[in-house]
């Protein structure tokens, strides 16, 4: 299920008292969506890091003091990138590239948006941090053998740099092999399967 089933679906979920673990986290880029969402109960919404880690630290450092600079790279073959609301040219770039080049900057907040069947990592790092005007860089390379995510962030406690690899799913090359897995870890930790690094 997607962006649009956590928006149809998760009020009534959370409304008659049964938890909500979010996967398509790049819908609570809508502040009215997460605001509600958050609100709602008497269930209880969790989210799953899904394709990236390093999250946990970069909560730890964020609830001591803001982090002063977050951004994320996420590198992707290009036709797993092209959107209908791109312009011709960008498409025929993305068709016939045989270079790296960034195809869209912005922000956590509009960049699960305008990709929302690729870009929930950058939702996740938002929630994490606590910051959705974060600088998101979304790349297309066509020599890129894996999906990478580059996480760089800074803060009174530290500077931190994440860089994830992970293999595309055969069946849906926008997103990668790693998620059900980590989907699954996630029900298992809120199952209270014990012995697990949360």
């Amino acid at each position: 299920a997607g962006q649009k089933a956590l928006r149809d679906h998760a009020h009534e979920v959370l409304a008659a008292g049964v938890d909500l673990l979010v996967l398509s986290v790049g819908a609570l880029a809508d502040p009215e969506l997460a605001a509600a969402l958050t609100t709602d109960g008497p269930g209880r919404l969790f989210y799953t890091s899904g394709a990236i880690g390093g999250l946990d630290l970069l909560a730890a450092a964020r609830r001591q003091a803001p982090l002063t600079h977050v951004r994320l790279t996420t590198t992707k073959k290009p036709a797993t990138i092209a959107q209908p609301w791109m312009d011709q040219a960008t498409l025929q770039r993305l068709r016939t590239t045989t270079d790296a080049f960034d195809v869209y900057r912005g922000t956590a907040r509009d960049v699960p948006i305008k990709f929302p069947k690729s870009t929930n990592v950058a939702a996740a790092l938002a929630l994490a941090t606590g910051n959705w005007d974060l600088e998101v860089i979304v790349r297309a390379d066509p020599a890129a053998p894996m999906t990478r995510h580059t996480i760089d962030a800074e803060g009174p406690y530290g500077q931190y740099r994440f860089e994830i690899c992970n293999a595309p799913d055969e069946a849906n090359p926008a997103t990668s092999k790693i998620v059900p897995h980590a989907v699954l870890r996630t029900i298992a930790t809120l199952a209270h399967a014990g012995g697990q690094v949360l």
